[in-house]
């Protein structure tokens, strides 16, 4: 097993601030990051996974759900998990990668690796998959999306793993994808991007709507109107790093540590104080994937650390 620092560098756009945000205040009462990418290397000085996590925890943030897109980034997702005692990881193809590999004719192989990947000690979810069409228009590369989604909707299934959905400007197909082919038990919508119609359409069925920090943003009030409607059982919270970090540091780069930022906010919204919807969250959290400490780490490897992407 190697132990890289990064097998992705995001791209950095003209003007943006790259130094990361101070520590804020820790919280009282613990949460988990539902979500995350540290595989992806950002800012000006690039935090490796332990760095991230080490400052994550300093500010009450217990563990992180760390998330594959693709099959490197899936296999790395499983391999860090099982040597970092606070990651579970999540392995998927995402929706906008499907297509391409359908393209290559690579699309069942892919899959075999993620169902082979779902089997290892820590993978906890299936993820993050789904459909997105806001870069996909109809025909066979959004066909692809749906072949992949219900192929990783059957490995969650099957292993009885949670499931965490990337869902963009497709929600009413999402829907009738999931009531068509059965939900697993614990399905997550990650980065809620909905409304507070979508936010009872979720509730009714008993899915989990986790909110990142998009939910703070200006021009955000329909997910601050999902939040609300949403049932506190049903809620939990992420980075989605290092995309969406939360104001008021919209545009630098995002990490774990960040969350509070977003649970003060999102705490707020609701009317509650920040340590009794940590509390809720926290057990909303275990109950989807889990204790973090309920699976021993293995012995990390000894291979230097270092960018290779």
């Amino acid at each position: 097993m190697t132990d890289p620092a990064f097998i992705r560098q995001r791209h950095v756009t003209d003007g943006r601030d790259l130094e990361y945000p101070p520590l804020p205040e820790a919280l009282v009462v613990p949460v988990y990051d539902n979500h995350t990418h540290l595989e992806i290397s950002d800012g000006d000085e690039p935090m490796d996974y332990r760095e991230q996590l080490d400052r994550a925890s300093s500010v009450g943030v217990r563990g992180v759900v760390q998330v594959g897109n693709d099959v490197e980034t899936s296999r790395w997702s499983a391999d860090m998990a099982a040597i970092e005692p606070r990651m579970l990881a999540a392995v998927a193809l995402h929706p906008n990668d499907a297509p391409d590999y359908a393209e290559r004719g690579e699309l069942d192989d892919a899959l075999a690796v993620i169902a082979e990947l779902a089997t290892r000690p820590r993978v906890r979810a299936i993820g993050e998959t789904g459909l997105d069409f806001f870069r996909t228009e109809a025909g066979p590369r959004r066909d692809a999306q749906f072949r992949s989604f219900e192929a990783h909707i059957e490995i969650a299934k099957q292993n009885d793993l949670a499931m965490q959905i990337h869902d963009r400007d497709a929600h009413a197909d999402v829907i009738a994808t999931l009531k068509r082919v059965g939900a697993p038990e614990r399905t997550v919508f990650h980065c809620f991007s909905g409304d507070a119609e979508l936010a009872q359409i979720c509730a009714d069925n008993g899915w989990y709507m986790s909110f990142a920090g998009n939910v703070t943003f200006k021009n955000a009030e329909n997910l601050r109107e999902a939040l609300r409607a949403a049932p506190r059982s049903l809620i939990m919270v992420e980075t989605d790093a290092p995309f969406l970090t939360p104001t008021p540091f919209r545009g630098r780069p995002n990490a774990p540590y960040l969350i509070p930022h977003t649970l003060r906010a999102m705490a707020e919204t609701i009317g509650t104080d920040a340590s009794t919807l940590a509390a809720q969250i926290c057990s909303n959290t275990e109950l989807v994937y889990g204790r973090w400490d309920a699976e021993p780490v293995a012995s990390p490897p000894t291979t230097p650390i270092g960018i290779i992407a």
